[in-house]
Formats: C-alpha cells, structure tokens, sequence
C-alpha cells in the first residue's frame, strides 16, 4: 500500500484479496467499509499522529456507502479521502474508491472528536482545524 498526499486529497492504493470477492465473483459490500477505514486513517493521523489507541481521540458517529460498479480481484483499487466540512467538533470526511480509473464506491463519514474520559464530543481545537482544512475539498459553483 502507497500513500501520497496530492491536491489536498490522500490516497492509497490497496489490492484486493482473493478472499474478499464473494459468490457474484466481485469484491464482497462488507469489504469497503474497511478500505474506507483504512483510507481515513490519514485523517485520524492530523489528530493523533502515534495512532496510539491511548491516545485516539476520533471516533465514526456515522458511515454512509454508494456502491456505483462492480471492482474486482487481480486490480488495484485507489480509495480517495478528503475533508467535505468541519464542523465544532466533528469533521465530514469524503472517500471514493477507483479501479481502472473509473468510480466504483463513495463514503461519507462523520467522525467526531471523543473525550474518552467524559464520554462526551469535544471542540476541535484549532490547530488541527487549520491541518484539516488543507484538505478540504473545494466545492464547485
């Protein structure tokens, strides 16, 4: 897996597994989720760079998934992440999935800033609003 940073949007490139294609002979739904994650993990990094699970402070309050084609075994597949909105203490994070340099998937995830003590959202503070918004997304109009 690569990771780059370009235009303000992160990306890696993940291989599917054999094992993760399902009866249809494509690439199982509950597979995406975890891609997703896994591409989201440049986010958590701006607010825990360690990633220590002491630390992590970011927890999913809500995912939602649009499957637009069919990806399958044997090529490569590009998940996408950026910032669509940042919120007072959460972010919206968008995601796309590509193989063949066509859109398969895209993911919305709403992650919020946790206080694992009080069990309670917290503010983003803002140093790392100012990290985040050096990937948010320039909307078109």
């Amino acid at each position: 897996m690569s990771e780059s940073e370009e235009n303000s949007v992160f990306s890696i490139d993940i291989n599917p597994r054999f094992c993760d294609t399902d009866a249809m002979g494509h690439i199982n739904n509950t597979v995406y989720p975890v891609w997703f994650l896994e591409g989201r993990e440049s986010i958590l990094r701006i607010f825990t760079p360690s990633l220590s699970t002491d630390e992590v402070s970011l927890v999913l309050a809500k995912l939602e998934i649009e499957y637009l084609g069919e990806v399958f075994f044997g090529k490569t597949v590009e998940v996408k992440t950026y910032v669509l909105r940042i919120g007072v203490s959460s972010v919206l994070v968008g995601q796309e999935a590509w193989q063949d340099g066509n859109l398969k998937a895209t993911a919305t995830a709403t992650m919020v800033n946790f206080d694992k003590r009080t069990r309670k959202s917290l503010p983003i503070p803002n140093e790392i609003k100012q990290a985040l918004s050096k990937h948010l997304l320039e909307s078109e109009s």
